[in-house]
C-alpha cells in the first residue's frame, strides 16, 4: 500500500510539474513585488497580463490540459459567473441600503477619482492587474499543477492554492487598516496582526472563488465574480464617499 501510494504521488508530481510549481511561485513573487513596489502605476495591468501568460505557458509545459487550467469552456463558466455576479450585487445592495453597513465602503485607499480615472481603475488595474492574474494563477494554473479536478472537489490542491493566494496578499494587506469598517473593529490591533488576518481572509476568499470556478467548470466564472466584487466595491466606495 505504501509503495502504491508513493507511485501515485510520483505520477501526480513528476519533475517537470515540480519545476513548473516552483517557477510559478517565483513568477508570482516577482510580479507582486514589481507591481506593488517597483513599476509605475500604468504598468500594473501590463505586469499582470504578462505574468498570466507566463503562468499558462508553465502549466501547459508541465503537461496540464486546457480543462486542467480551467480554460477550455466559455458558455458554462460565463453563465455561472453571471449568477455569481448577481449574488454579489444583491449583497452590495443590502449593505448599501443599511446605513450601519455603509462603513464597509469607506476606504482611505480609494481617493477621489473622476469618471475617467474610475474607468481606468476598474477596467485597467482591477481587471488585468488584479483579477486576471489572480484567477489564472490561483484558480487555474496552480490548482491544475497541484492536481485539482473539476469532476470532483479535491481539498488538498484547492487549499494549497488558497494558502498561496493568502500569501500573495502580503503587500496589499499592509493598507487594510485604512478601511473604515476594519479600523472601527480592529483599530487598536497591531498592523502585523491585521496583515495576517487579511491574508487569512484572502485565503478563505480563494476557496469561495474556486467554488465558482468548479461550478462553472472554468476560470471565467471566478473571473466574473472576482471582477464584480472588486470593481463593484470600488465603484460604490467612490459613490458613497
Amino acid at each position: 500500500m505504501r509503495r502504491g501510494h508513493a507511485l501515485t504521488e510520483a505520477a501526480l508530481f513528476p519533475p517537470r510539474r515540480v519545476f513548473a510549481l516552483v517557477a510559478a511561485v517565483v513568477t508570482l513573487a516577482a510580479s507582486t513585488t514589481l507591481a506593488n513596489r517597483v513599476l509605475p502605476g500604468w504598468a500594473y495591468p501590463v505586469c499582470g497580463l504578462v505574468a498570466a501568460l507566463v503562468l499558462v505557458m508553465l502549466g501547459r509545459a508541465a503537461g496540464c490540459s486546457w480543462p486542467d487550467l480551467g480554460l477550455s469552456q466559455l458558455r458554462r463558466p460565463a453563465l455561472a459567473g453571471l449568477a455569481g455576479a448577481a449574488s454579489v450585487a444583491v449583497v452590495f445592495g443590502i449593505a448599501l441600503a443599511v446605513p450601519s453597513l455603509r462603513t464597509v465602503y469607506q476606504d482611505g485607499r480609494v481617493g477621489d477619482p473622476d469618471f475617467g480615472q474610475l474607468l481606468w481603475l476598474t477596467c485597467g488595474r482591477i481587471l488585468f492587474g488584479t483579477v486576471l492574474i489572480e484567477e489564472v494563477a490561483f484558480r487555474g494554473v496552480l490548482p491544475g499543477l497541484f492536481g485539482a479536478d473539476d469532476e470532483r472537489w479535491r481539498w488538498p490542491p484547492i487549499l494549497c492554492s488558497a494558502a498561496l493566494f493568502g500569501l500573495w496578499h502580503a503587500l496589499p494587506a499592509l493598507a487594510i487598516g485604512r478601511n473604515a469598517a476594519v479600523h472601527a473593529v480592529f483599530g487598536s490591533t497591531p498592523a502585523v496582526v491585521l496583515q495576517v488576518l487579511a491574508m487569512a481572509a484572502a485565503g478563505v476568499a480563494g476557496i469561495f472563488l474556486h467554488w465558482w470556478r468548479h461550478l462553472g467548470r472554468g476560470v471565467l466564472a471566478s473571473v466574473i465574480v472576482h471582477f464584480t466584487t472588486n470593481a463593484g466595491g470600488l465603484t460604490l466606495a467612490v459613490l458613497v464617499r
